[in-house]
């Protein structure tokens, strides 16, 4: 490198020297405290000199829990709802105790503007439905659906046959085993007087034909997988399609719960059960269950 000092001689040239190396140290130092400086100014402040965030206000917390009750609520009216079961006609397939998540959407009636993206399908034979009574208003029940439009049904000891051919129905469990003549040997033998919904002992014999009972439009018969124990269509009739909830998907969670729980309702009852849970939530839960699909 070709400096000042070439051709200096003696104490003169190693001052020379000496002071053309000062400089040269000097314009390093001097452009790596720049370039440090410029790092500095892109990355921004330390912690210490960022002022801390501004605190979110009311307007805009209450603007936030807006949109998360709007966005719940829509999930709940239209995509998926929490079930508890409260009776044993559906055991084996669900318990008394168990909640589940039920598919409101898939079950509902089309909607031309949102049919291409939403999976819709219609019920079928054996599917698990959630739908309301048709003679108890507000009261959410779930059966299997054995019977749709136009199919007939008739049981004879306890077997059931659709259309002429009888049913293969692992899934059917009967935990009294005794005989019920015109729960087993539906609809040939008549029903006792009160045994079923007095509407239907009316209309019953209109729907009955050599032997069979035939399905209306818009309508299903459905039956409990606890045949012994099972209110359903053979004691109050068919269950109107608009009446329809959904499917059941999956059982989230599931406690041991005893029969008839659901008909206690006074704030005491309530209180003491809700207390039972919390005292019994981890040794009485049924851990297997959950997330147990429902099929």
């Amino acid at each position: 490198m070709a400096s000042a000092c070439d051709g200096a001689l003696g104490q003169n040239a190693s001052r020379c020297k000496v002071e053309f190396w000062a400089r040269i140290y000097q314009q390093h130092t001097g452009k790596h405290l720049a370039k440090v400086k410029e790092v500095e100014e892109k990355v921004g402040k330390s912690p210490e000199q960022t002022p801390p965030p501004e605190k979110e206000t009311p307007m805009e917390f209450i603007a936030s829990m807006a949109v998360v009750l709007v966005t719940g609520l829509f999930i709940v009216t239209f995509i998926m709802q929490a079930f508890e079961i409260p009776s044993s006609s559906m055991m084996n397939t669900l318990l008394i105790g168990d909640h589940v998540f039920v598919d409101r959407i898939t079950a509902a009636p089309k909607t031309n503007w949102i049919a291409p993206i939403v999976p819709y399908s219609d019920i079928k034979r054996g599917d698990i439905i959630v739908f309301l009574s048709p003679i108890t208003p507000g009261l959410h029940v779930v059966k299997r659906i054995i019977g749709v439009p136009g199919d007939r049904i008739h049981l004879t000891n306890a077997a059931v046959f659709r259309n002429g051919e009888k049913l293969d129905e692992p899934y059917v469990i009967h935990s009294v085993g005794s005989y019920s003549p015109y729960r087993d040997d539906f609809p040939a033998v008549p029903p006792e007087t009160g045994m079923i919904a007095k509407e239907w002992q009316m209309t019953l014999p209109f729907y009955v034909k050599s032997g069979d009972i035939v399905v209306p439009p818009d309508s299903y018969f459905a039956m409990g997988d606890n045949r012994d124990v099972s209110y359903d269509s053979r004691f109050w009739g068919f269950i109107p399609k608009e009446n329809v909830i959904g499917r059941p998907m999956f059982v989230y969670w599931s406690f041991i719960t005893d029969e008839g729980q659901y008909t206690k309702t006074s704030p005491a009852e309530r209180v003491g059960w809700l207390a039972h849970v919390a005292l019994h939530f981890f040794d009485e839960t049924r851990w297997r269950r959950t997330l147990r699909l429902v099929h």
